[in-house]
């Protein structure tokens, strides 16, 4: 399947601002299954772009700079991308949980998609005991692992309701499980705080989900908007398999991984310093547009 994107984040300021420097991540990485065709990346009115290191995570970092003074900027992101992944199957062959954590406490990959950097709790993934108490019935150590995690997955989209209004980007993983509502964001890091307490590598996937559903079926959540799902480590054969609590679906063809990181802060899509008095509004729209299939 080929998919046109596009990503468009609008700011807008009360006052001039004199001096930016942003992070974006808007260009989606190769990931298993998928590969970028075409990229194009614009800035409105005015920015210096350059290519900068990721300092976490897996992700396409460029730099943006403004020295001119601006009221509003646009930034647009349009990429155009091939994926081919199918839906996993669990096998009573496959790894049990018990057997991954052990894998991926003994990994001696240094990289950044090695598991042992996504057993521990990070800065917005810290660890909580209730959080973990809830994910545990899912997470029996003789369990094979990709059994284990679509359960789980589908167990939170089952008892959580998603709701736009009941959180924002840094609500804290418990506060959202308190209330058992939230957004992609929010399921995403209750299941990886789940799976980190039970010793095994979880993995925060931000990109994004095709807007247009097949015909008969009903629209994902999460399509008008960058997505959230985890990455779970499912040993040296399988790899990283993706698990979408929102809408309780494996990763598979209907999803394009943009960025893998810890927690959100790693890798989200625009970050940086504005120096200004006043205050900002930001909009962000995406579309994903199916353009055809090769079967």
């Amino acid at each position: 399947m080929l998919y046109d994107i596009r990503h468009i984040t609008r700011f807008d300021y009360g006052g001039n601002v004199k001096f930016a420097r942003c992070n974006l991540r808007l260009k989606p990485i190769d990931w298993p299954g998928q590969s970028l065709e075409d990229y194009a990346l614009t800035v409105e009115p005015v920015g210096r772009l350059s290519p900068a290191r990721a300092e976490a995570g897996l992700a396409n970092v460029t730099r943006l700079v403004i020295d001119t003074p601006v009221r509003s900027l646009t930034i647009e992101s349009r990429s155009r991308m091939r994926v081919d992944r199918l839906v996993p199957v669990a096998s009573p062959d496959d790894p049990t949980l018990g057997e991954v954590a052990a894998l991926a406490r003994a990994s001696r990959d240094l990289s950044a998609a090695s598991p042992a950097n996504y057993l521990f709790p990070s800065p917005l993934i810290p660890l909580d005991h209730a959080i973990a108490a809830y994910c545990a019935p899912d997470l029996d150590p003789a369990r094979g692992a990709l059994e284990a995690g679509i359960a789980l997955a589908r167990r939170i989209q089952d008892d959580f309701t998603f709701d736009a209004t009941a959180t924002l980007v840094d609500t804290p993983p418990h506060e959202a499980f308190l209330k058992r509502k939230g957004v992609c964001q929010d399921f995403a890091q209750i299941m990886i705080t789940g799976l980190r307490a039970a010793g095994l590598p979880a993995a925060y996937a931000s990109g994004y989900i095709r807007t247009i559903p097949p015909a008969g079926q009903p629209r994902l959540v999460g399509a008008d908007a960058t997505h959230a799902w985890v990455l779970l480590w499912c040993g040296p054969v399988h790899g990283w398999v993706g698990l979408d609590p929102t809408n309780g679906i494996w990763m598979a063809g209907d999803h394009i991984v943009m960025a893998v990181g810890r927690d959100y802060a790693e890798i989200a899509p625009v970050d940086g310093v504005v120096l200004g008095s006043q205050a900002q509004n930001m909009a962000v729209s995406v579309d994903v547009a199916p353009l055809a299939s090769d079967v």
